[in-house]
């Protein structure tokens, strides 16, 4: 299923709402200024990858493409499989990949004096890193189970929505995407080839969604069907 740029770029600034809503009904500590989960391991799709660009490019901060340039010589997380392609491989019985987790942590190269550079357009696996108390203090971030479970279905609605393109690494993404040659071949739907770092995206097949959510989370599912557009077309199954 092709999608165009614009109706993609719609869809994932709707889903980007629907998520927000989502989140202003739970309680977190997370705030402005609380940098400690701001890391170099991020894993966002390539349209969320050409939004920033795009936005980057619009106000002229060429440093931010600098800075993001700098990290891709660094030991950073590689993913070997997309959540879709981990969700197909479940329900088929088959084995995972073994993630390689033996990357350093490195602060995201997009903080800017405690704050992220790129706020508003943030790709949604920063939109989802949030905890129940105060992770400066207790040295790790505790996320309720079933929110777990809500973001899966966020990342493999906005996989879906990208099918077409591919994930991978925040730095290896915007490095890519910082090529306006990149840009143009991903806005006409001809980019025929990915940085050896990025993988190709796919459709969903079935939901990562554990039984005792499934009810819960109903009607986030039903408002994300209700988006006009492909994602409402979708026909896929917990």
């Amino acid at each position: 299923m092709k999608i165009e740029l614009k109706v993609k770029l719609f869809l994932l600034k709707k889903i980007y709402l629907i998520y927000d809503d989502f989140v202003s009904s739970l309680a977190v500590a997370c705030k402005k200024y609380c940098s400690r989960c701001f890391t170099n391991n991020v894993i966002m799709t390539s349209l969320e990858g050409y939004f920033i660009a795009e936005s980057i490019v619009k106000k002229e901060h060429s440093d931010v493409f600098e800075r993001v340039k700098a990290e891709v010589s660094k030991q950073r997380f590689l993913p070997r499989t997309t959540i879709n392609k981990i969700a197909e491989l479940c329900i088929n019985g088959e084995d995972l990949p073994q993630e390689d987790h033996t990357h350093a942590e490195s602060v995201c190269p997009l903080l800017t004096d405690d704050a992220c550079a790129i706020y508003n357009v943030r790709p949604f696996g920063c939109r989802c890193l949030m905890s129940k108390h105060d992770c400066r203090q207790q040295g790790y971030a505790y996320v309720d189970a079933f929110v777990l479970s809500v973001n899966h279905l966020f990342l493999q609605f906005i996989e879906h929505v990208d099918a077409n393109g591919f994930s991978g690494n925040l730095s290896d993404m915007l490095t890519f995407m910082a090529s306006e040659e990149n840009r143009c071949s991903y806005k006409t739907d001809t980019l025929k080839n990915s940085d050896t770092h990025l993988l190709w995206n796919l459709p969903i097949k079935v939901l990562m969604i554990p039984p005792e959510h499934r009810v819960r989370i109903q009607p986030i599912l039903n408002a994300l069907h209700n988006i006009n557009g492909p994602v409402s077309k979708m026909n896929c199954s917990f």
